[in-house]
């Protein structure tokens, strides 16, 4: 069934519903495994594979090289479907994504030809951006340097998701010069180390932990300056996580309905001979789905400001593309508080329409707040309604790019 006869309302274009149809099928194997992985803490390499494939991973790309030109509504919509069949996977192709957006949007055809063939190639990317520790605010400590005419790379990275399952690495570090740089590396290369050790109680599955790199060989002796990256980066990482949330809820609201609807016990003290035709557990069903629609529908909408964005960008106007980016970074800031309080609500009271036997660790419905909250934390929302009021009442621009370390 379409997006529009599951009441989730209709997609972001007229095509999504033909470019959605070849990976259901998928989603839907994704979804089935989903519990069993997360009570047995599997981590989805077969599911990755298969999105990879299948070409869902080189959807954003040009069908010149052998993608599906989705628009950035398109692929946002695509991703609260499949965050609905499994977060984590989600979770795990985030810096792949991001990889590719950056490519899409670099001004150097040699780099772009280069990398859009590969993806469409259906390879795969990880990350390593953050640091922890003692890591500076100001600077990576992960380094790029000369040896023997090769540019090399040396650091430890955190919060590397998804790079576990990739064939090379996109790596932020600190070139000799003194400037940020980012640079590519091969996943297989000596010298690199990828640990499993990713320990939160949610997003479980995402390979989030550490990456170590030791004389490690920059792909091509290329480097990019962080300034030269994609201008709207942050608000497109930033929903990728509420897209991500939109589709925990849908999934949610989508299993508490399957489970009243099966209820056979009722509460003497209820209002109904089932659960079924309860209006107070129906009201509870209602509060959890009219929030994953809500939730949903706030996603696209912010998709659209960052694909204006991105078309501000590729026609090269700095002033325009400033100022779409700049609309981009408060419609997702409006955004981050709004869609968390939905999704961390909706998660909670699901357990509200059930008994006590919905907290079987077979039938995996904590995992949907486990989740939420842990991507919640990612997506600092103390900050967001501050920098939206700032907007509001003083004309102050978003801050734009942002790290995390000590000052």
């Amino acid at each position: 069934m379409s997006q529009i006869d599951l009441a989730w309302g209709g997609g972001p274009s007229g095509r999504y519903e033909a470019l959605a149809a070849p990976f259901r099928p998928l989603f839907k194997s994704i979804r089935e495994g989903a519990v069993s992985r997360d009570v047995e803490r599997r981590l989805p390499y077969d599911e990755i594979k298969a999105l990879r494939d299948a070409g869902f991973t080189s959807v954003r790309v040009s069908r010149d090289f052998g993608g599906a030109a989705a628009n950035l509504p398109e692929l946002f919509n695509l991703l609260i479907e499949l965050s609905e069949a499994d977060s984590n996977v989600t979770n795990s192709v985030r810096a792949h994504f991001g990889f590719t957006e950056d490519v899409v949007n670099s001004p150097d055809p040699e780099r772009r030809e280069l990398w859009l063939r590969r993806i469409g190639a259906k390879t795969f990317f990880g990350n390593g951006h953050s640091e922890i520790g003692d890591a500076k605010l100001q600077a990576f400590s992960t380094t790029v340097s000369s040896k023997g005419g090769q540019l090399i790379l040396n650091g430890k990275k955190y919060y590397t998701t998804g790079t576990l399952f990739a064939d090379w690495i996109n790596v932020a570090a600190q070139h000799e010069n003194g400037d940020p740089v980012s640079v590519v590396v091969s996943r297989h290369s000596p010298g690199v180390e990828v640990l499993d050790d990713w320990d939160g109680f949610g997003q479980a599955l995402t390979a989030s932990g550490t990456a170590l790199f030791k004389d490690v060989p920059v792909e091509g002796n290329r480097v990019v300056e962080v300034a030269e990256r994609f201008k709207y980066s942050n608000p497109f990482y930033q929903l990728f996580h509420l897209a991500t949330l939109a589709g925990i809820a849908r999934a949610a609201a989508n299993d508490v309905a399957a489970l009243v609807r099966k209820r056979t016990r009722v509460f003497s003290h209820g209002n109904a001979s089932s659960a079924a035709a309860d209006p107070q557990i129906l009201q509870v069903i209602g509060r959890v789905r009219g929030n994953a629609y809500a939730a949903g529908a706030i996603v696209l909408k912010v998709a659209e400001a960052l694909q204006r964005a991105h078309e501000a960008q590729l026609a090269g106007d700095p002033d325009r593309t400033a100022a779409a980016i700049a609309i981009a970074e408060i419609e997702l800031d409006q955004s981050v508080t709004v869609i968390s309080d939905l999704v961390l609500e909706a998660t909670t009271i699901i357990f509200d329409a059930l008994g006590a036997s919905s907290t079987a660790r077979n039938l995996g419905l904590d995992r949907y707040w486990r989740n939420a909250r842990t991507i919640v934390t990612h997506n600092p929302r103390v900050y967001r309604d501050r920098i939206v009021g700032d907007f509001a009442v003083n004309g102050t621009p978003p801050p734009g790019q942002y790290r995390i370390g000590t000052p």
